[in-house]
């Protein structure tokens, strides 16, 4: 043989696909001023069109944007679109409409970070294979702020409880990293800094063994709502030998025969205008080409 493979590298555990992020936001036209014409998304044109909920679609994934009290997650959103001088320009063309707002955007050596309206903070990465795999448009990330001492302890509870592959980093910040899909983490980084009360957003999963950790959860009075029979949502993340909280954010649990499961998802291309129309070139694809790719 000339190619000795790590075959582990591929193995994704149990969950498979993170595909939304969900924060209630006051205002709708706001809300698509800064995710729609300032990062370039798409609103999904089939589900969710009124005013009281938005469905943003990134590549494979989604923003959910219900009209609500505002939300903000602890942390920050990991967000891969192409062609930063391009985005740099959109988020300055909506900046004065946003005035008075939380929204902000700034330049770092490898992201640009934007600030929604309400002060959902979003690092917006170029592709990159080394560090996202295939993925050009989509959310390959999502990193919560944690209390400090509590990553060793969310570390052991996905793969014990949830069956997805944890690795603890034991850095300047300490980190632990789920895997939450092919090319996707839930990151838990601790801070010594005060952080707000949970306020309710949630992330939604695809998982494959769907009744292991439901029963694992129920055993521990975990699971917090039973949405059908194809969704559950837990909250609290817990030491699993003493049953200490050491976090709280709601997972959206979905079995992997949820009849939205990949479904496809509409992302435009945000360079095409009426002045420059092209046929064939309105949509941005997600992932990259072989040629851009394949090693």
């Amino acid at each position: 043989m000339s190619h000795q493979f790590d075959r582990s590298a591929e193995d994704l555990g149990n969950a498979i696909h993170l595909e939304h992020v969900n924060v209630q936001v006051p205002d709708q036209r706001l809300a698509t001023l800064f995710y729609v014409v300032g990062l370039g998304l798409t609103r999904d044109p089939y589900l969710m069109v009124s005013d009281t909920n938005m469905w943003i679609n990134a590549g494979q994934s989604q923003f959910h944007l219900p009209t609500g009290k505002p939300q903000v997650l602890r942390g920050h959103v990991g967000l891969v679109i192409e062609g930063r001088n391009a985005l740099l320009q959109r988020l300055a063309s909506v900046a004065s409409k946003l005035d008075g707002t939380a929204f902000a955007f700034a330049e770092h050596n490898d992201y640009v970070e934007a600030v929604c309206p309400w002060g959902n903070r979003l690092r917006c990465y170029e592709p990159d294979a080394a560090r996202f795999g295939r993925i050009t448009l989509g959310i390959p990330y999502v990193e919560f702020e944690v209390p400090a001492g509590t990553a060793p302890g969310i570390c052991a509870f996905y793969p014990a409880i949830m069956g997805m592959p944890a690795e603890f980093r034991n850095g300047d910040r300490k980190v632990t990293a789920v895997k939450a899909g092919r090319d996707q983490q839930l990151l838990f980084r601790e801070t010594d800094s005060a952080r707000p009360e949970y306020d309710g957003h949630h992330v939604q999963i695809y998982i494959t063994d769907f009744s292991g950790p439901h029963r694992r959860l129920e055993a521990r009075n975990l699971v917090s709502r039973e949405d059908n029979q194809y969704q559950y949502r837990f909250c609290n993340i817990v030491d699993l030998s003493s049953g200490k909280l050491l976090f709280t954010v709601e997972h959206e649990v979905r079995s992997a025969t949820h009849p939205m499961f990949m479904r496809p998802m509409v992302n435009r291309n945000p360079a095409l205008t009426n002045r420059n129309y092209a046929f064939e070139h309105d949509q941005s694809h997600w992932a990259m080409a072989p040629d851009q790719y394949e090693r």
